[in-house]
Parts: C-alpha cells; sequence; structure tokens
C-alpha cells in the first residue's frame, strides 16, 4: 500500500533520490537530511502507515521487521556498542512531521535526558 503524496512512499518507489544504508524485503533504511546527530538515519516500512499504532493495529510483525532494521542500522554505523536512540515521533504535538512511520536511529554522540 502507497499513498501517492507522501514523500517516503516517493522514496520506496525510487521517485526522490536518498542515501540508502540498509534495505529488506519489508524496509529502508536512510540518511536524514537534517541530522540531529552524527548518526542519523530514518527506518521506514516499504509499506505505508501513518503512524507505529497504524503499523501495529495492520501488521505487528513489519514494526518489529522495522526495529530489527533499525538494530542492523546502528550495528553497521558503529553505534551499537556506545548506544544509541531509537525515537518514534506520533502525532503532530510530537513533532511527526512526514506521516509515514518512520524509526529515527541516533548515535554517534551521548544523548541527554531529558529529550526535547
Amino acid at each position: 500500500m502507497t499513498e501517492p503524496d507522501c514523500l517516503f512512499c516517493k522514496i520506496v518507489a525510487g521517485d526522490i533520490p536518498a542515501d540508502v544504508v540498509h534495505e529488506t524485503a519489508a524496509t529502508l533504511a536512510f540518511r536524514d537530511l537534517q541530522p540531529q546527530a552524527p548518526v542519523h538515519v530514518l527506518v521506514i516500512p516499504k509499506q505505508h502507515q501513518p503512524t507505529a499504532g497504524a503499523l501495529v493495529q495492520t501488521d505487528p510483525t513489519v514494526l518489529a521487521e522495522v526495529i530489527a532494521a533499525a538494530r542492523d542500522v546502528a550495528v553497521s554505523e558503529g553505534v551499537s556498542d556506545s548506544g544509541y536512540r531509537l525515537v518514534i515521533n506520533t502525532g503532530a504535538d510530537a513533532h511527526q512531521s512526514v506521516f509515514h512511520v518512520h524509526v529515527h536511529v541516533l548515535g554517534g554522540r551521548a544523548m541527554g535526558w531529558p529529550p526535547g
């Protein structure tokens, strides 16, 4: 399932270029254009779902694949041992700017707490 006006669906389709760092049959991971850390990669399901809640209701196994892909990205980017943060913004109040569920993989520096 895709949405014709969705930025991430266009990246999955190859209509918009992205710096892809990891891909599986169900997921795609690419570098964020406005990185907030030395490592900032977005991991998305190839199928369109607007939020994590919508995805887990539709196909929870795909959400598990997205998290597994995020772990693979952390390993390949060299931040799995030092630590990394996974962030899923859900909804406008959480600053979700693209309504295609995505996980931010952030690492390469110490992350402060609380975030935001």
